[in-house]
């Protein structure tokens, strides 16, 4: 079961699935002398408007090795030396933001979109490890669309900025874990008015008594003018993912080692 625990700080809540512990912490929009911590050790400009630094999912087995989804270990992904998408859209770029006071005034270049391609932050102990190994097994995305009861679910922003108006990238990661399974999408959301839409989504998946979670990345996007849509249709990714172009994808197994003294099921 839930075990929630209310404090002054973040909220925790831990939940046991087998041999599992998946603990929720959810905090706050972080304050500016936190913010400013970051910036420094990100040596980024700047960082996402609401950023939720304190928030973090964690999967871990009794053996100690696990994965977990937090905020600045998905910023560390972001390109603190580059503008890629001007460079990528420069012709669109042009016509749509070259009056942009916000663009104008970023004096060191870096990605103000954000982009991350985090798929998640491994956890290794004494006891236990992830051994990451390229797999040709997919996810069954069927046996994901049968109705089972959820147990447990959770649904976690790590950051938001609406790039001064001209857009939005958000990051977030949902979990859900039935009776045999636990699944993770871990989606960072672009949306760059009159420029490209861009979405990179992480997908994690494990049924109970095999040693491996596979993990799915993939990187689609397109530009708006490709799109032909509405500003009010560039809203829902779960639409748009379906007519972007896949840039980028990765298949991943992320197999369990232990110590012989160690269960892993």
């Amino acid at each position: 079961m839930a075990n929630p625990k209310s404090k002054s700080g973040p909220k925790t809540e831990t939940f046991s699935f087998g041999p599992w512990t998946i603990t929720s912490i959810k905090g706050h929009i972080s304050k500016s002398e936190a913010v400013a911590r970051y910036e420094e050790d990100l040596k980024l400009p700047q960082l996402p408007e609401m950023l939720f630094g304190e928030n973090k999912l964690k999967v871990q087995h009794t053996a100690g090795f696990g994965i977990e989804f937090n905020t600045i270990d998905a910023l560390w992904r972001v390109d603190n030396k580059n503008d890629p998408v001007k460079v990528a859209y420069a012709n669109a770029w042009r016509e749509a933001r070259s009056d942009c006071e916000f663009i104008s005034k970023v004096v060191k270049p870096f990605d103000w979109t954000y982009t991350t391609d985090y798929t998640g932050s491994v956890i290794s102990s004494p006891s236990g490890q992830i051994q990451v190994l390229k797999t040709e097994e997919r996810i069954d995305i069927e046996k994901l669309k049968v109705r089972e009861k959820i147990f447990f679910y959770e649904d976690m922003p790590l950051f938001e900025d609406e790039l001064a108006d001209n857009g939005s990238a958000v990051l977030s990661v949902k979990m859900r874990v039935m009776q045999s399974s636990f699944f993770i999408l871990l989606r960072f959301f672009l949306r760059v008015d009159g420029v490209m839409v861009r979405i990179n989504d992480t997908r994690l998946y494990h049924e109970a008594g095999k040693n491996y979670i596979l993990r799915e990345f993939s990187s689609k996007e397109k530009s708006v003018k490709e799109l032909g849509l509405e500003p009010h249709e560039l809203q829902d990714p779960v639409k748009l993912s379906e007519m972007l172009d896949t840039v980028r994808e990765e298949c991943e197994k992320l197999e369990f080692v232990a110590t012989e003294t160690t269960t892993l099921t």
